[in-house]
Order: C-alpha cells, then sequence, then structure tokens
C-alpha cells in the first residue's frame, strides 16, 4: 500500500469527515486531500523528478503534514529532522540524505539557514512562515499551491520504494538515516491500529512531533481511519486538555512526561477527570504509581504500553498494565523476538538464547514487513546490527514465564563494577520509590578501584534529602543488592530526555566533571 493511496482511500471513502485542526484552520479530507495534490504538483512545478528527496524540519502543523503526503504523490522521498536539532546535525543529515529542497518554520529558521550555507548542493529552503524571512522574492510555502490541479499527479507507484527517512534519536554517537519504504509504514501504521484497538472516525491529539516514530504512524493510522489529528506545534498541558475536551478526543498517544504533566493539571490545577477510552505510551518506562493516576483520572477502556524502535517500530505491546505495570509485554503483530546473552563486543548468535529470568540483549527477526530497510549508508553500523536475519536492539531485557518481556536499560550504558554486571534501570526503579526522589538517572563512571563506579543522578521533591538518607535506603532495599547500590549521589534540577523520555546518560557522563562534581554529596 503506498501512502499516496491512503489518503486517497481517505478522501474517498468519508469525505466529508474532519481530518486535520490546526489553530483556525480546519480540513475535511476532501479539502486536504485536494491541498496535497496541488502540493505535489507544486513540487513537480518546481523541478522536481521521482526519486528525489525533500526534508522537513518544522513544529507539527497543517504544512508538514500537508509536505510529508504531497511528497509521496509526486513520487519523493520526505526526510523528517528533527526541530531541535543545531546546524551541525541538520547539515549533516542534509548532505548524507542528498536532499533538493528543505521545509521549514520560523522555530527552526535559525539553524536550518546556517546548515544550508555548510552544504556544498544548492539546496532550495522553502520558509512555512512569512515572517521568517523579508519576503524578497522567496517562495513560501503558500505559493506551493496557489492555481494547480486538486488532482494527483500521474506517477508511477511502487510500495518498496523509500517513503520516509526517519533519524534515530541519537542519545549516543551520530543518528543514524533509518529509510522506510511505503510497504513498512503501512504494515506499522495497520499494526498500531489494531495493537491500540483503534476504530474509524478515531479522534487524537497530534502532539508528539512527526520527525519521531510515534507521530509519525500516528498521522497516518488516522488517515487510514478517517480520523482527526489535532496538531500542536508545542507540548502545553493546559492547551492539551482544552483540545481534548474541546474536541471529543477519543486516544492519546503519547510519553510518559506528557501524560505526567497531563495528570498533575488535572489533578492539582483543574481537579476534575476527563474520560478518554483509549490510552497508550511509548518512548520510555511508566512509573507504576503514574500508571494509577492515569486510570483514575482518564477512565480508559484501554491501556497499552508499546515497546518499539524507529528501525523495528512496535516490538511488544503490553495490554494488562493492572496486572503487570512494569512488563513491556509479548511480542506485537509481526514481531518475532528472542533473548541473547548481553556482550558488547556483538559476538553472539541468535540462537544462544538464555533462560527465562535472566537479562540479556533483546534481538527482532528482521523480516518483519514494518521493519526498516538498513541504515542509510552506514555499513559499519548495519553489521553491527543486523547478522543472521535478525536485528540485535542493543537494550536489555527478560523474559518471565509467561512470555512477557522486561526491559532493563541499554546494551551501551550497562555497567561493570567489580566484574558484577549493573543494569541502571534496576537501580533506578529502587530509587524512584523513595517518597522525596521525583526523578532519577543512573550511569557508571570510570573508577580505579572497580573499573566503573555506579552513580546516580536525582531529582528531588525535598531540601532535606541527602547522601546519607539514599545510602541509608539503598542499603536497607530488599530488592537491590548491595553490590549495585550507587556509591555516589548528585543532586540536579533535571535529568536532561530526549523528546520521546529516554535519558541521555552520554550527556550526563559527558557534562560529569566540569558541570556536576560540585553537585556530589561529600
Amino acid at each position: 500500500m503506498h501512502l499516496a493511496m491512503v489518503i486517497e482511500l481517505a478522501s474517498h471513502r468519508y469525505p466529508e469527515a474532519e481530518a486535520l485542526i490546526d489553530g483556525t484552520l480546519r480540513l475535511t479530507y476532501k479539502e486536504w486531500n485536494n491541498r496535497v495534490n496541488a502540493v505535489a504538483w507544486g513540487f513537480i512545478k518546481l523541478g522536481l523528478q521521482p526519486g528525489e528527496r525533500i526534508a522537513i524540519c518544522a513544529r507539527n502543523n497543517e504544512p508538514v503534514l500537508t509536505s510529508y503526503f504531497a511528497a509521496h504523490k509526486a513520487g519523493l522521498t520526505a526526510v523528517l529532522l528533527s526541530t531541535r536539532w543545531k546546524s551541525t546535525e541538520l547539515a549533516y543529515a542534509l548532505n548524507e540524505t542528498e536532499v533538493s529542497l528543505v521545509i521549514y518554520d520560523k522555530s527552526t529558521s535559525d539553524q536550518v539557514t546556517v546548515a544550508l550555507k555548510q552544504c556544498p548542493r544548492n539546496i532550495l529552503g522553502i520558509p512555512v512562515d512569512e515572517e521568517v524571512l523579508d519576503g524578497s522574492g522567496h517562495m513560501y510555502f503558500k505559493n506551493l499551491f496557489v492555481n494547480l490541479p486538486d488532482y494527483p499527479p500521474d506517477i508511477n507507484r511502487d510500495d518498496n520504494t523509500i517513503s520516509t527517512i526517519l533519524y534515530t534519536s541519537g542519545t549516543t554517537g551520530k543518528p543514524k538515516g533509518v529509510p522506510r519504504t511505503h510497504r513498512s509504514d503501512y504494515y506499522a501504521s495497520l499494526a498500531l491500529i489494531i495493537q491500540h484497538r483503534w476504530t474509524p472516525l478515531e479522534r487524537t491529539l497530534g502532539v508528539m512531533p512527526v520527525y519521531h516514530t510515534m507521530g509519525l504512524h500516528t498521522v497516518i493510522s488516522m488517515v487510514i481511519l478517517n480520523g482527526l489529528s489535532v496538531l500542536l506545534p508545542n507540548f502545553n498541558s493546559s492547551s492539551c486538555i482544552y483540545h481534548i475536551k474541546e474536541e471529543s478526543l477519543t486516544a492519546l498517544y503519547l510519553v510518559p512526561t506528557i501524560f505526567y504533566d497531563l495528570v498533575n493539571q488535572l489533578t492539582a490545577v483543574e481537579k476534575k477527570e476527563i474520560l478518554i477510552q483509549k490510552l497508550a505510551f511509548a518512548g520510555a518506562p511508566m512509573a507504576p504509581s503514574l500508571i494509577e493516576k492515569c486510570y483514575q483520572t482518564f477512565k480508559p477502556e484501554v491501556f497499552i504500553n508499546q515497546y518499539g524502535s524507529t528501525e523495528m517500530h512496535a516490538i511488544t505491546i503490553n495490554p494488562d498494565l493492572k496486572n503487570k505495570p512494569n512488563s513491556s509485554g509479548r511480542p506485537a503483530l509481526h514481531s518475532h523476538i528472542r533473548i541473547v546473552p548481553a556482550d558488547a563486543n556483538r559476538r553472539v548468535l541468535p540462537s544462544e538464547e538464555v533462560p527465562i529470568g535472566k537479562t540479556g540483549e533483546i534481538i527482532v527477526k528482521a523480516n518483519s514487513p514494518q521493519a526498516f530497510t538498513k541504515y542509510l549508508n552506514q555499513p559499519d553500523a548495519n553489521d553491527h546490527a543486523l547478522r543472521n536475519g535478525w536485528y540485535f536492539t542493543g537494550d536489555l531485557g527478560y523474559l518471565d514465564e509467561e512470555g512477557d518481556l522486561y526491559l532493563k536499560g541499554r546494551l551501551d550504558d550497562m555497567i561493570i563494577s567489580g566484574g558484577e554486571n549493573i543494569y541502571p534501570q534496576e537501580v533506578e526503579e529502587v530509587l524512584l520509590t523513595h517518597p522525596q526522589v521525583k526523578d532519577a538517572a543512573v550511569v557508571g563512571l570510570a573508577d580505579e578501584r572497580w573499573g566503573e563506579k555506579v552513580v546516580a543522578f536525582i531529582v528531588t521533591g525535598s531540601s532535606q534529602l541527602n547522601h546519607e538518607e539514599l545510602e541509608e535506603f539503598c542499603l536497607t532495599s530488599t530488592i537491590l543488592p548491595r553490590f549495585k547500590r550507587p556509591k555516589e549521589f548528585i543532586f540536579v534540577k533535571e535529568v536532561p530526555k530526549s523528546s520521546t523520555g529516554k535519558i541521555l546518560r552520554s550527556k550526563l557522563k559527558q557534562d560529569y566533571p566540569k558541570k556536576y562534581l560540585a553537585c556530589a554529596e561529600p
């Protein structure tokens, strides 16, 4: 299924159904599809040929999604770039993907402008907002669909061609380009619909950025279902709650940090409940206490935890959060997983499965119809991750007796202290049970005696909390063995995280000597 066909069929089925809300702009599927067609002709009028690539670096809005689907109608590949990136990262991606055009907005204008100057190729920049430039002969997004046909261009459609290039979040090293085909994006979205139990004419919040797989595949899923996406360029709990109520939204698929803010806003400020039939989260673990608050606040009929990646999309699904709140569930619709020994040198074979209950690296059968093809221009990364028909995720976890998966962090984050393997997430889970710990991140730092020492970065709700109290708390824990307890506690205002809520442990390690040493308890 080609993504150009997805929006055409949606317009054919329910032309009058609302597709997008972007501020005061409301578009039905007929209106939106007509605009997508016109913008596709605009790309062709600019001289773009099938097979070329365009980049999009802007916050969630109608021009972003229109450009995305218009690219497919014109036979182009859409490269979705993070709005959080600096010019160096943008220039790297623009050069690597060899795009011919980049669409951006006022939030990314400064960085994109600098990045374009660092690119040896001539790349056309098209801003969404007219105030970005002085207007002296520049092309703006609105000019792409003026007086152009509202029927689709006659372009050969092959669903095995590359539809989208996403980039990994880049928690370590340079971000990697992840090409996905029309077929894999369609299968990923279809699986999302089935697993999250979404139905036709669903209504959801488009606040997760579309440069991330959660945001992108939520939008594609809504198009498949003739659902409504209420687009928000930035997360703001009051604005989200207003739109949830005003537009009678039925489903939310968000990261835990957003659920945390929504629940706090509703319980502490507005002191009310909002009924949402279907909830789902991904990107990072959710504390059991927050899961319970979500149940109390939203009263969902369906509540899903999805574990996945940019490369493989959904890997496991847990629809039973009441009974197993800490679990990531069982293999997703198109996934076949195994747990193999955790080996930083990657010498393990897919056949070397570990026993039930033992932590190891999670691997996924690479021939899933929703999987990526391979990393863009990175043969070493491909050799590293794709072996013997399996994708090595770099994530650590174990299976219980019932076959449910429990995550234990990243292989690259595994701490080897005194010859023992220590997984940061298991230490964090203990620390987060302390009533005065609001957030925690654990890393391994070089130590002359231990090789690596366990260091905990703590966000506290009390100025009275200190090293000695946390040390005693860990020593008396019935869950955490003594050798795994932190040897140092550092109190910080916040833990650095990616846009999906993943802890940026590499940043904590990098900043430790110059930024955090003075914050450590004596």
